[in-house]
């Protein structure tokens, strides 16, 4: 059933091993730092209560009779899809910003698993019995369930066994309850999440059938031998009133060490199963990408806003120069919108039995929304203007000795006075020119692979059949070029 916002923080509160900026944290939820997500992380559990939003947020199982999150929902219809994208707008309005991973993007991984049940029973029928136990678990269970993908790597020059072999996470030992794991993945909300799908980041895998790298597994985030070395928040760095984003929607990464971390054999997805793990790699984002993307949307809407108001406020919106800039930004939301919306429309049944968006056009989506990400928040940093790296901090507006100064130099006129103009201005900052908003862009490069794996995904997933039969009818190729 779905879970309240306490029994959420109390989970995390087991006792689990994180650091940052070099000390040991004692309570998550409470940390300066953690604060903020796990406050957001509390809040999607409690929207799934409140009457107002119960009805957008869950949905009644109607074998069990329970209420369950829409987040973790199995897909297997357009109107899955449809409530799915209705529930994360209702998070991303009631939070006023975007957060990324809270679960109902990552749980998505393991339907692909769901998909590959087939290769699984190649090597073990136990495996694809615990993908249908995990799934069920997080439906029923309501876990905050994260990925964990990618590894340090060391030398990428070398295979794994030619260096440290603890640069990807890897098998150590078996014993009768299950597995012994040791490396590093870097995760985003592991500090602060219940579990996590752990599999390797290898595509290929050479001529290697049986790899002790090829493990995918569910890891408790309290078992012991899991430590969590976070990188520094960016809340806290300055005010809420200066910097509002960083403050309410910073989410925290962590290097999680996995120190001979055991993990029980009903955990274990697929193990020395080279296959596995690369049926795994070519369809982790299959029905992740949708809610990923969906959040560039957002980004995009955040953009225009910012940049609308400001022109407004400055009286330039009439201005034709202004309004073509603004129209590129329209023009990159919507392009945005069209592609999710498309991909609904025309879903297609996956191996599985469920619904997956069209693969073709939700890939290629994520790639207009994440390649077109720069231009767009520049273009957002032009219609702002150069006030928003040069003005002041809320602290100066509100010292008496020079407060005045700033009142006349902010106010524009009757309408707009000089404290919504600050506001505006340290939004908009926060969203497009601070430090928080550069980890944010660079974070696209992370949270669902670089760009060319995501170009890879698009060149997988087209249908380059049609063009070709086109241009060889157009052309009156002869028979034989059809049948190479």
């Amino acid at each position: 059933m779905i879970r309240t916002a306490e029994e959420y923080l109390e989970s995390i509160r087991d006792g689990r091993e994180v650091w940052i900026d070099g000390e040991r944290v004692k309570d998550v939820p409470d940390h300066p730092a953690f604060a903020p997500a796990v406050r957001n992380r509390a809040r999607i559990y409690q929207l799934a209560h409140e009457p107002d939003t119960q009805p957008t947020m869950t949905y009644l199982d109607e074998q069990t009779g329970q209420r369950n999150a829409i987040g973790n929902k199995l897909p297997r219809s357009q109107r899955d899809w449809w409530d799915k994208r209705t529930a994360v707008d209702t998070v991303l309005d009631d939070l006023r910003g975007v957060v990324t991973r809270v679960g109902d993007e990552t749980v998505g991984e393991m339907w692909s698993l769901f998909d590959g049940q087939d290769v699984l029973n190649e090597v073990d029928p136990r495996f694809a019995a615990n993908i249908r136990t995990h799934i069920a678990r997080s439906v029923q269970g309501d876990p905050f369930h994260v990925s964990a993908n990618t590894d340090p790597k060391g030398d990428r020059s070398k295979r794994p066994q030619d260096q440290d072999p603890d640069m990807l996470l890897h098998v150590v030992r078996e014993t009768d309850s299950g597995i012994v794991v040791r490396g590093a993945k870097y995760e985003t909300a592991a500090a602060y999440a219940n579990q996590a799908f752990t599999k390797p980041t290898i595509a290929n895998w050479g001529s290697d059938e049986l790899s002790d790298y090829a493990v995918g597994f569910i890891v408790d985030m309290g078992a012991p031998g899991l430590r969590f070395i976070c990188r520094s928040g960016f809340a806290g760095r300055g005010t809420p009133r200066d910097y509002p984003l960083a403050n309410r929607v910073d989410e925290i990464d962590s290097l999680v060490i996995f120190d001979d971390v055991h993990i029980p054999w009903e955990n274990v997805l697929f193990y020395r199963h080279t296959r596995a793990a690369a049926y795994i790699r070519a369809t982790l984002h299959r029905y992740s990408a949708f809610a990923y993307t969906q959040r560039v949307e957002r980004l995009a809407d955040l953009m225009i806003g910012a940049a609308l108001w400001n022109v407004k406020q400055t009286g330039l919106h009439h201005q034709p120069a202004v309004q073509e800039k603004l129209a590129d930004l329209a023009i990159y939301r919507e392009g945005i919108n069209a592609h999710l919306t498309a991909s609904i429309a025309l879903a297609q049944e996956s191996p599985g039995g469920l619904l997956m968006p069209n693969q073709s056009l939700l890939y290629t989506g994520r790639v207009l929304a994440t390649r077109g990400l720069p231009g767009a928040m520049h273009t957002a940093r032009e219609l702002c203007g150069g006030q928003i790296c040069i003005t002041p901090d809320a602290a100066s507006f509100d010292a008496p000795e020079i407060a005045p100064w700033l009142e006349k130099y902010y106010s524009i006129n009757e309408n707009w006075l000089a404290e919504d103009r600050r506001k505006l201005l340290a939004f908009a900052r926060d969203l497009v020119n601070s430090d928080y908003a550069g980890h944010r862009l660079t974070f696209q490069l992370f949270a669902q692979s670089p760009p060319f794996a995501n170009l890879g995904a698009v060149y997988r997933n087209f249908d380059f059949d049609g063009p070709l039969d086109l241009v060889r009818r157009a052309a009156d190729l002869s028979d034989r070029v059809a049948a190479k």
